[in-house]
């Protein structure tokens, strides 16, 4: 187990800036009772694996190594545990899933003398703790005894019962351990964070429903974060100050998935936009009750029909797209712009929406949609929470940042995408055809596949996980297989900027069997007129004398 945390660790390296979104669901919030958190990966120094830790049982005395998650620096040791859980991605057996932002907060409270960074607080819990409550006390507990080295985080923690946010950040140099405080989100509630804490004022005499360090109002007193009454006392306010990017680039995210599933979150548009500082709530009844489909189309967002969208301005070039290449602001005349940050974004490593259902055997119940790459052109395939190998397309060492690789899903993936960002508005329907294909496909057959792995759980917990391991990796060796033939026919049909003519399903032919003329469609009529009005007659065609 050393050797597999540290090999993985060191994969990772310093996360972008704004990186991560988490979209949580209470369980009578969804269409059929199930929790559901989500989590996209986002960094251009984030290769997309899965990964994978089976359950062990160790030796009194043994020690776990700690490396950094992002830069897989060596931190320090922890006594080990005498048993761990399977995880897969991040997720484990007993169906508790987390998931984090990061929030940075104020610099001048990171410990760089502390052991346990956010990313390892994450992996390690899930191999210790069953379900959120235990959780949170394993996590505030390794942070106690070993100290925190990370700056302020946002953890989204799940299990088949409850979902919770946990907001995390350190006390200074030396200052072993971090002030924090948990919300549990209600059941017929949904919550978000996007790299800027959120929560706001908590309750205090309410153990069931919110837990916090003794210390987090005293502490922010101490260094003159807060001077008012403790009803008035606001953690992110305290840690985490707002300014423009804060407001622009994340709490915009979570403003975009509020406004879909509740019409009166209009009314905080000023708010997404940087103009005005009075909060969203942490949490907020949606108008419907959502599925996992549901929220993985919602990773999937660019901001689209609001007012937010910028397919239509001048950067979104000829084919309307909802992307801009890295940084997110520049600078014109002294003058500071920005970009969009959506919740889909080019650098997603990998996302997920882990699904937790509490009427289920645990090997069935518990399902992480585990997809590579951009969430809107990802596909989200059915990990099941005892899934006990990884697919070759996904497994760590299979190619990375500088090593690219045929059989890896995150390099066909990118592939395909990198082309579609070129012709977003043609190729992106090209593509969601094959991606809405495989994953209708995957929830066609999901009531059958559970009800073959009930009947094996019968004869054995094991067989069942067995054959949902194998159904998956099966899953995946054909997706990414045909993801890869997506490439090859988006390749074949646009090179060249024309659009080869199709008819039943094939490229069409002449009599002769010869291709047939290609489509030359151009730009749209909206983007010649840009391009007269910043050019005037350079391009005019003159009648010649």
């Amino acid at each position: 187990m050393k050797k597999v945390i540290a090999a993985i660790a060191l994969l990772f390296v310093t996360l972008a800036s704004f990186p991560c979104t988490n979209l949580l669901v209470g369980k009578k919030a969804s269409t059929d009772g199930s929790t559901l958190i989500s989590y996209a990966a986002d960094s251009y120094a984030l290769y997309g694996e899965l990964y994978h830790w089976p359950a062990r049982q160790y030796s009194p005395g043994e020690m776990l190594k700690v490396y950094e998650w992002d830069t897989g620096k060596y931190l320090g040791e922890i006594p080990q545990a005498l048993q761990t859980y399977n995880v897969i991605g991040n997720m484990n057996e007993h169906q508790l899933a987390i998931a984090e932002t990061t929030f940075g907060g104020r610099s001048e409270l990171s410990d760089s003398t502390g052991i346990m960074d956010y990313g390892s607080l994450i992996y390690i819990t899930l191999q210790r703790a069953k379900n959120a409550r235990e959780a949170i006390s394993v996590m505030t507990g390794l942070v106690k005894e070993h100290g925190y080295y990370s700056s302020g985080e946002s953890f989204s923690i799940a299990d088949p019962e409850e979902v919770w946010v946990m907001e995390m950040i350190g006390k200074g140099p030396g200052n072993k351990g971090a002030v924090w405080v948990a919300v549990r989100i209600p059941d017929d509630c949904v919550s978000a964070h996007a790299n800027q804490a959120r929560i706001q004022q908590f309750p205090m005499n309410d153990p069931e429903n919110c837990i916090y360090s003794p210390d987090v109002i005293s502490f922010a007193r101490e260094k003159g974060y807060f001077d008012g009454d403790d009803a008035d006392f606001s953690f992110a306010k305290a840690y985490a100050p707002l300014d423009f990017g804060a407001l622009r680039y994340c709490e915009a995210r979570v403003w975009s998935f509020f406004n879909k599933v509740n019409k009166d979150m209009a009314q905080y548009v000023t708010y997404a936009q940087g103009k005005t500082t009075d909060p969203m709530p942490l949490y907020i009844k949606p108008d419907r009750k959502l599925s996992a489909q549901d929220i993985q189309e919602m990773m999937r967002d660019h901001y689209e029909g609001t007012e937010l969208d910028w397919r239509f301005d001048v950067g979104a070039g000829p084919f309307n797209s909802p992307y801009r290449w890295s940084p997110l602001s520049f600078e014109v005349d002294s003058v500071e712009y920005c970009n969009e940050r959506p919740i889909a974004t080019q650098q997603t490593a990998f996302s997920f929406v882990a699904q937790m259902r509490s009427w289920l055997p645990n090997e069935i119940g518990g399902i992480l949609w585990f997809g590579i790459d951009d969430a809107a052109q990802t596909v989200y395939y059915p990990f099941y929470c005892g899934h006990t190998e990884t697919p070759h397309e996904m497994t760590a060492g299979n190619g990375d940042l500088l090593t690219f690789s045929w059989t890896s899903a995150f390099w066909i993936h990118n592939w395909v995408s990198n082309m579609v960002y070129t012709r977003y508005s043609d190729m992106s329907v090209d593509m969601k055809k094959v991606q809405s294909k495989l994953e209708n496909q995957f929830r066609t057959a999901q009531t059958e596949v559970e009800q073959e792995a009930a009947r094996l759980r019968e004869q054995s917990p094991s067989q069942a996980v067995q054959y949902l391991t194998q159904y998956t990796n099966n899953l995946v060796k054909e997706g990414v297989a045909e993801w890869k033939k997506l490439g090859e026919y988006l390749m074949v049909k646009y090179v060249d900027g024309v659009i080869k003519r199709e008819e039943n399903g094939q490229f069409k032919r002449n009599p002769y069997g010869e291709p047939a003329s290609p489509l030359r469609p151009g730009y749209s009529n909206e983007y010649y007129r840009k391009i007269v009005d910043q050019t005037g007659e350079k391009y005019k065609v003159h009648p010649i004398e």
